[in-house]
């Protein structure tokens, strides 16, 4: 584990006892962010960003001080600088974010810093000054702070009731000594992780910088973590007096960041021309991040045959590399070449049993070819890995109606609804679902289960 700068450690003050907001309370208080970003914030259900960005924040996980490590990633889909932590293990990111940070290190000082924040209890040390200890109550001004962000508009204030408003906005920004300890206990992070804590203060220069050319129009970011020159040299100072190991970022958040560009292009011609140009720098042919976001652009631009060779090429000197198999994969199933498709995945799948982005892409390539069955089975197997992605449980209700099995379909609706907080439609889809098996199935006896735990929460929100 490489040395960590003797005054940068720090006792993890957070604490988990005590406190208006602990244990069960910022479970549940997670949850109903996560119910309001989902139904209010633009997501990114990228499989291949997603899976980058978990692999990442779990790579960083075990070095935070953390009390639960158990997470809960919310991907916003919004090109500005930002990123976000709350109590109940909720981390999110905007995908701005990739285009911003030229370097994974700088990247992950950003995840570092927010699991900081998460360690010490910062949000929820701030709404215990408030006196209010009902968790739902908490939860509705969270979830408004978190979505003005991330939705760069008033609709998350919208959410927080009367007078609270004007507290939760002036909560909206960390206050400087939860900052110096986040920036603190983020550099840690970072070195225990293995990674470079001197993308902190690049990070900060880039915001900074950023700022400047906005004409002191400050990044989303920074309106909630406020940043000054003096901090940043602070950093920066810290930072050096780790072992400069010249460490190297990984490939695959280039490619990620590739991926994403292409995403955020004003159109697909534009990002064809843009990453045209870079190619023609020196040296570009032999960037591998750069020749696949062309590729990505070409898939977008329905120049499949370009895309198709560009990434034959990347895989003949990278082979089994999973993000070129799959996006060669989507490539195929865009040309409605299924069984392309299908063969390049289950290759891939052979290799890598249980992978989310190839088993994602499989079952979208069964669904494109008729065969719902198969389908859902992929889905379910992901549904078990992932039961936080809705759009998961959305997918597998279209391949169970593919495949004519309606209870299924009853069950995954049920799963989707209640992520999206409509318990009540969440019963009425487990009520059909249970009159369509006979007394005795074994899968009545499930559905009767999760219908009673269902019903038990509605009464419970109905006497809170």
């Amino acid at each position: 584990m490489p040395g960590h700068a003797q005054e940068s450690r720090l006792p993890s003050i957070g604490g988990s006892g005590g406190g208006l907001i602990a244990g069960q309370q910022e479970s549940d208080i997670g949850q109903q962010v996560m119910v309001s970003i989902r139904r209010s914030a633009p997501r990114i259900s990228d499989p291949l960003v997603y899976d980058y960005l978990s692999a990442i924040t779990y790579r960083l996980a075990p070095s935070a001080p953390l009390q639960n490590r158990d997470l809960t990633l919310a991907l916003i889909d919004s090109p500005a600088i930002n990123a976000f932590a709350v109590p109940g293990g909720i981390v999110g990111v905007n995908g701005g974010l990739f285009l911003n940070a030229a370097t994974e290190q700088q990247f992950a000082s950003v995840l570092a810093h927010e699991l900081a924040h998460l360690s010490q209890r910062h949000f929820a040390r701030r709404m215990e000054q408030q006196e209010t200890s009902a968790p739902l109550t908490l939860a509705g001004m969270i979830a408004g702070i978190v979505l003005s962000a991330v939705t760069q508009s008033d609709i998350g204030f919208a959410a927080i009731a009367g007078t609270q408003a004007l507290a939760a906005q002036n909560m909206l920004a960390y206050s400087r000594s939860h900052e110096q300890e986040a920036d603190r206990v983020g550099l840690d992070i970072l070195a225990s992780a293995g990674m470079d804590p001197r993308g902190m203060p690049e990070m900060f220069e880039i915001m900074m910088r950023q700022n400047r050319m906005q004409g002191n129009r400050l990044p989303e970011y920074l309106s909630t973590h406020p940043l000054t020159q003096s901090r940043v040299a602070d950093t920066r100072n810290r930072a050096e007096q780790y072992p400069d190991e010249n460490i190297r970022d990984g490939q695959e958040y280039h490619l990620m960041r590739s991926r994403l560009q292409v995403h955020y292009a004003p159109s697909p011609d534009v990002a064809v021309e843009t990453f045209e140009a870079y190619l023609d720098r020196p040296d570009a042919q032999r960037n591998d991040a750069i020749r696949y976001g062309l590729s990505v652009a070409y898939l977008e631009d329905r120049q499949y045959e370009k895309a198709v060779d560009i990434l034959n090429d990347l895989l003949a000197t990278n082979p089994g590399r999973i993000t070129f198999q799959v996006t060669l994969a989507e490539v195929r199933l865009a040309q409605d070449r299924v069984d392309e498709a299908r063969s390049t995945l289950k290759d891939a799948l052979a290799r890598n049993p249980g992978n989310y982005p190839i088993t994602h892409t499989l079952a979208l390539t069964e669904i494109a070819d008729g065969n719902g069955a198969a389908a859902a089975e992929h889905l379910k197997q992901l549904t078990r890995q992932l039961p936080g992605q809705e759009h998961l449980w959305l997918k597998l209700a279209e391949a169970e109606g593919m495949a004519r099995n309606i209870v299924g379909v009853h069950r995954a609706r049920a799963e989707y609804d209640v992520l999206m907080g409509d318990l009540e439609s969440a019963e009425r889809q487990l009520r059909q679902a249970q009159e369509k098996l006979p007394a005795g199935a074994p899968q009545r006896q499930i559905v009767t289960e999760r219908l009673a735990e269902i019903t038990s929460r509605l009464h419970a929100r109905a006497n809170s």
